[in-house]
């Protein structure tokens, strides 16, 4: 897909816009495949460099991104959208970050992620992350704090806050 294709202006009677950031060119077909069949308009980057240059002119509703991309992660490039807000430039798009495991949850957290999900991904719980960043769920009226919830599977999406 071209650039300029892609940074058209946003009209928000279209399809979601979702940006996926992975260099593993397996995981970026079969998330876009998945996502693609769900409704989303989908732009694609193999590299952390890749989605910072299409991010400074044009933003989508959501970025996915693979935690362990290339030499520029997906933690650096979560924390550099995040510093653009910060500066003043237009970011509204929420972050949905893919860990390879549970234990780089800490790192998701850091890089202010909206929210992760641990790999081997299920389309229908990838789907689920990406409309909840879209449109959140109610909170629920008696919900334990998070520090008491019950753990959430690893297919499951969890979210910051």
């Amino acid at each position: 897909m071209s650039l300029g294709s892609v940074i058209a202006p946003h009209d928000h009677d279209e399809q979601p816009r979702v940006l996926l950031v992975d260099d593993d060119e397996v995981n970026l077909l079969l998330t876009s495949i998945a996502l693609r069949e769900r409704g989303f308009s989908i732009t694609e980057a193999s590299s952390g460099e890749q989605a910072i240059h299409l991010l400074t002119e044009w933003l989508p509703d959501v970025v996915v991104l693979d935690l362990q991309i290339g030499s520029m992660g997906g933690m650096a490039v979560a924390m550099d959208l995040r510093l653009d807000a910060t500066a003043g430039k237009p970011t509204d798009a929420r972050i949905l970050m893919l860990l390879d495991r549970r234990a780089d949850l800490h790192l998701a957290r850091r890089s202010a992620a909206d929210a992760w999900l641990v790999k081997p991904l299920d389309p229908l719980a990838l789907k689920r992350a990406v409309r909840d960043l879209l449109h959140p769920p109610a909170p629920a009226t008696e919900a334990a704090p998070a520090d008491e919830a019950a753990p959430a599977a690893e297919e499951e999406v969890a979210t910051a806050g």
